[in-house]
């Protein structure tokens, strides 16, 4: 078999890079396309399997088939606009998020897979490091949204804890120290953070997340915490600071539901 891999390729850390990997780990014959050089792909590949990078400028030619297209930012509303323009000359839609994929079928009249992201736990790694930080949070402030409201009050409480971006390659070494991996969804995504952190072994406290798959995949108090406003948040924080025995216990069952249900080799499978 002879696969089209096609995305932007940015970073090392993105999704389409971590299937990548998958890919080339498993031996599978491929060979990776920028989406801005569609044009170049010829048309002797026995699949063209395209993932959502977050640019839309570009497009595969319609005339590739069998294609696949891994759809991730149906969350955000200009993402899923240019999403919906795209997605009508693919064979197979997968989509990252259930309630996108449940509204690409309404809308669009399309059969659409959900399959959620993942972690990679060759790079998301549980590390024997002491729990130096109080809180971990490796990411964008992203301002506009509440989680930089959130990330603020986190700064200014828990003056002990690693806050900020970073490179991958240092998420496990960050997550791993931290007593508390915080996560706050942009628009009720399940986002590679949730995914990252548990991964890591790290107790992970998320809002919650409603009508979006999340209690298929996980059991809140079990494999990880969820809160509801910010009330919540800081007595859930101070509780779990405070008692690393069943911290340790819900970070454990987390990391052991991600490692064997939801790694990129998983998705890939």
């Amino acid at each position: 078999m002879k696969v089209a891999l096609i995305y932007n390729k940015e970073s090392e850390s993105t999704t389409g890079a971590y299937i990548e990997r998958v890919i080339k780990k498993a031996g599978i014959n491929y060979q990776h396309f920028w989406t801005k050089e569609s044009y170049k792909i010829p048309g002797d590949f026995d699949l063209y399997f395209r993932i959502d990078h977050g640019d839309y400028k570009d497009d595969i030619s319609e005339d590739l088939h069998p294609c696949v297209f891994y759809v991730i930012d149906t969350h955000l509303k200009k993402p899923y606009k240019k999403i919906r323009r795209q997605v009508g000359h693919y064979d197979i839609i997968f989509c990252a998020q259930k309630q996108g994929a449940l509204r690409l079928c309404r809308e669009a009249g399309i059969d659409v897979q959900w399959v959620p992201l993942a972690c990679d736990p060759s790079i998301h790694k549980m590390l024997n490091l002491p729990k130096k930080y109080d809180i971990g949070f490796v990411g964008k402030d992203a301002k506009k949204f509440a989680r930089g409201r959130h990330l603020e009050i986190l700064r200014g409480k828990y003056p002990d804890s690693y806050i900020g971006k970073a490179d991958y390659r240092d998420m496990s070494r960050i997550y791993s120290a931290s007593k508390v991996g915080f996560n706050l969804s942009i628009s009720n995504d399940i986002n590679m953070r949730i995914f990252e952190i548990m991964s890591c072994g790290c107790l992970l406290l998320t809002n919650r997340i409603r009508n979006n798959g999340f209690n298929e995949l996980f059991q809140d108090g079990k494999h990880l915490i969820t809160y509801k406003n910010d009330k919540e948040l800081i007595e859930l924080i101070d509780y779990y600071l405070g008692n690393s025995e069943e911290r340790d216990r819900i970070a454990e069952e987390g990391y052991k539901l991600v490692v064997s249900n939801h790694t990129y080799y998983h998705r890939v499978q």
